[in-house]
């Protein structure tokens, strides 16, 4: 009971700092997919967008609306993921620790409260884990059925899911227990019902060129380069990400259930394996040859965790409480300083100022700047940019200027206009994108409490027909 009662608290805390804290420009962005529902997208599948819309619907255009679902999910995931090791190791009392250290974490602690592609996919992945548990403990095979719904999903979410249906035919194949199953027909019927649930994403992609596969897929293979400096970035980023304890009882939770998987034959510990071993592997490939972002291994960590709480000895098992007290310690400092930003730590050396600081005053200082300036419109080319200045100024019209609006269902705007185009100075020296960009006397800088976080240039610049280039939506109240 008591566990339910933190999580209640941690649940609380995190739809709290979601009202609150300032909308990232990859949250606005995902909002501007949710105003312009398709099924699929250049970056990912859909389901980020049927989050926020869902939770737009209930709560209006607001930044706790659109992250609404996030803290709920991750709450709901925790429960299950806590069932899950009980399932899989009865009488451990493993099923707390599992959900506490899972939530220790930075990367649920944070992907709780910012809302993107990883929230739905870490969400559904732990809902099919708890689905292949029920089956592991009841021995029905109607939870292939569920558990092909739940990867459908889970893939309809982002494509790294592709692990989790990997991982699960690799430990049908190789564990003596789990080969059965190959003969019912509820497991084959499972992976069609994932088939069916992903083919809208597939339908899309197809009528776009596999623009969206191609992307994600060009980012599987290794390119080459500095493959020590992408691989210690790769661990040093996990240690911090999934806080230093978390990750060390992680690891050796993993490294224990290949163990006991080929010395015992168990089952459960070898499901684990499979989970977690071959996407490490995978993602430690790829970064030789090309840098792998932080929270690409997220998915890894709800197999962890249970293996962390069910398996190391009592010797380990002392580090659980340090564990979790440090990461929610680590996460407490990250949520403080996102909200109220009490350190002013300049932008190379804090996150949440590049990514979070100064947005509400900037947009209403691009808005002076536009009538000022006599303009019909503000304009962008970076996406994350158009999508914060179309959030936050619900009277103004945004235009977003990149090929890649070319895949959205969102009007044109009319030829022969002229607006305000607003240009990071991070783009460098080279012209605008835009065509005929004329230069602004004067300078917006972003920033937080006087930290600057990022300075931007004004260009004049009118429309034409032949651009790729769109009239974003416009929030609604509740």
């Amino acid at each position: 009971m008591s566990w339910t009662v933190a999580l209640l608290g941690v649940t609380a805390l995190r739809l709290a700092l979601a009202a609150i804290v300032p909308l990232a420009p990859d949250e606005a962005y995902y909002w501007v997919w949710s105003r312009a529902l398709q099924p699929g997208y250049l970056d990912h599948p859909p389901m980020v967008a049927l989050f926020i819309r869902a939770g737009t619907l209930i709560a209006g255009d607001s930044a706790f609306g659109i992250r609404l679902l996030g803290p709920l999910s991750v709450a709901l995931g925790s429960w299950l993921l806590a069932r899950a090791a009980e399932d899989l190791f009865p009488g451990r009392r493993a099923g707390p620790w599992a959900a506490a250290l899972l939530n220790a974490t930075l990367l649920i602690g944070v992907g709780a409260v910012a809302i993107t592609p990883d929230t739905p996919l870490v969400i559904f992945w732990v809902a099919a884990l708890w689905a292949l548990a029920r089956l592991h403990a009841t021995r029905g095979a109607n939870w292939w059925l569920a558990f092909g719904a739940l990867a459908g999903l889970a893939l309809a979410s982002k494509y790294t899911a592709v692990l989790l249906g990997a991982g699960v035919v690799l430990w049908l194949l190789l564990d003596r227990t789990a080969r059965p199953w190959l003969a019912r027909w509820q497991l084959w019927a499972g992976g069609a019902i994932a088939l069916a649930v992903f083919a809208p994403v597939i339908a899309w992609n197809a009528a776009h060129d596999w623009a969206s596969f191609a992307k994600q897929g060009g980012r599987a293979a290794a390119s080459g380069g500095d493959a020590l400096r992408w691989i210690g970035e790769l661990i040093g980023g996990q240690v911090g990400l999934a806080t230093p304890l978390v990750f060390l009882l992680c690891a050796v939770g993993a490294g224990l259930a290949a163990g006991t998987w080929l010395r015992r034959g168990d089952s459960a510990a070898g499901l684990l394996a499979c989970l977690i071993l071959p996407g490490a592997a995978l993602f430690l490939w790829q970064a030789t040859g090309s840098r792998v972002q932080g929270n690409w291994p997220a998915i890894l960590y709800p197999a962890a965790a249970i293996a962390a709480a069910a398996l190391p000895g009592p010797r380990w098992q002392r580090l659980r409480r340090p564990a979790v007290l440090l990461g929610a310690a680590m996460t407490a400092v990250v949520y403080l300083q996102a909200a109220a930003a009490p350190i002013p730590l300049p932008r190379r050396s804090d996150p949440t100022l590049a990514r979070l600081g100064g947005w509400p005053n900037f947009a209403a200082a691009a808005e002076a700047a536009r009538q000022r300036e006599g303009a019909a419109f503000l304009a962008a080319e970076e996406y994350g940019l158009a999508a914060e200045l179309a959030f936050r100024l619900p009277e103004a019209r945004v235009i977003a200027l990149d090929p890649r609006w070319r895949l959205f269902a969102l009007p044109a705007p009319p030829s022969g206009v002229t607006g305000l185009l607003i240009r990071s100075e991070r783009r460098g020296e080279g012209p605008p994108l835009w065509p005929g960009a004329m230069p602004v006397e004067g300078v917006l800088v972003r920033a937080r409490h006087g930290v600057e976080a990022e300075r931007y240039r004004l260009y004049r610049v009118t429309t034409a027909g032949d651009q790729p280039a769109v009239i974003l939506p416009q929030p609604r109240g509740p």
